[in-house]
């Protein structure tokens, strides 16, 4: 998946935004206010998810392109190399599973008004 995919891909959640806090160059999809992915637009090769502990440990054990996050906690967050070695499937299991801890994480009226969406 290339950097418009992942965007579209995105986009395409019930209450997704993105913003560009960090800078220019990096893109970030939120769930309601919390972050749930993000990019660099000039890599585009690469994206950080969150990603529930145990399960990170088991995806990094699996994957070469699944690494801790870069600059981020790594007991939470992974960065997914896409570099073609990972089917489209994997990479949207990762992105939806992200998507999930953070919906997961928002008070119950949120959630509701999200998925309502």
């Amino acid at each position: 998946m290339n950097i418009e995919e992942i965007r579209d891909y995105c986009l395409a959640k019930p209450g997704v935004t993105e913003d560009m806090p960090f800078g220019e160059d990096t893109l970030v999809f939120r769930a309601g206010e919390k972050l749930f992915l993000l990019t660099s637009i000039s890599a585009g090769t690469q994206f950080n998810v969150k990603c529930d502990p145990e399960r990170a440990i088991e995806l990094r054990e699996r994957y070469s392109e699944v690494q801790p996050g870069y600059h981020m906690n790594k007991k939470h967050w992974n960065t997914v190399h896409t570099n073609g070695s990972l089917s489209r499937k994997q990479i949207c299991e990762m992105i939806d599973h992200s998507y999930e801890l953070v919906l997961k994480s928002l008070p119950k009226k949120v959630q509701d008004e999200m998925r309502a969406l």
